[in-house]
């Protein structure tokens, strides 16, 4: 993934439509190698998560250009490439998955519950408070904590609505998301070995990923994302 980490670098110095066109080709080739290593991750998750075997790269690569109609930055591409191999249908799916961000200075893995809608967040801070030991075993577990930390979890300054305000957990019910990632280094990128790294690091976030998504099983109607703007 050497060359898309360079390529990704010079797009961030020229984000601008002449540049990207100029280099078009570059991208294509680019676009290629991503393609089969998407592939290579849907090879390595099927191990853990045979549903997995459904999908193709089209279900787990995000586009590189960027939808400017609602934003102030108006550079027309992504300086990232973003990689969610969800066994359970795919990019669009409201169940957790394995995420893959590969960006100069900040490559990293992510698991879990991004933003969810309302109804499905208040399902995942019921299951966390009524299975408290069981969350604790996961996120407290040695393996998981030495390589994964909570990301942008934007915290309630206090109690969700109807939990108790003297619960000793209660911090942990007031995300509005449920994600936790593993930094890596752009070196890891560029290894033979990146494939068996990140395979460990699925097998390792799989049972957090679990918590959630059993919910979503017990609760299917709440597996619906309204859209919104990104």
């Amino acid at each position: 993934m050497k060359e898309t980490l360079e390529f990704l670098r010079r797009l961030t110095a020229n984000n601008d439509r002449d540049w990207f066109n100029a280099h078009k080709d570059e991208y294509l080739k680019v676009k290629a190698q991503v393609e089969a290593f998407t592939q290579k991750l849907i090879e390595v998750v099927t191990e853990i998560e045979p549903e997995a075997a459904m999908l193709t790269p089209a279900d787990c690569l995000y586009r590189i250009y960027r939808d400017t109609r609602f934003s102030a930055d108006k550079t027309p591409y992504k300086n990232h490439i973003g990689i969610y191999v969800n066994p359970h249908g795919g990019k669009k799916s409201e169940f957790c998955g394995y995420y893959v961000h590969i960006q100069p200075g900040e490559c990293l893995v992510a698991g879990g519950a991004w933003f969810p809608e309302a109804p499905l967040l208040k399902e995942y801070r019921s299951e966390i408070y009524h299975n408290i030991d069981e969350y604790l075993g996961i996120i407290h577990n040695p393996e998981f904590a030495k390589h994964y930390q909570p990301y942008w979890q934007d915290p309630l300054k206090t109690a969700p609505k109807g939990f108790p305000k003297d619960w000793e957990h209660i911090d942990l019910l007031k995300p509005k998301s449920f994600v936790y990632s593993s930094s890596l280094a752009d070196k890891a990128f560029e290894s033979k070995n990146i494939v068996k790294k990140l395979s460990d690091l699925f097998r390792i976030l799989k049972p957090y990923n679990d918590f959630f998504n059993f919910t979503l099983e017990e609760h299917p109607e709440l597996a619906v994302r309204t859209p919104k703007r990104r």
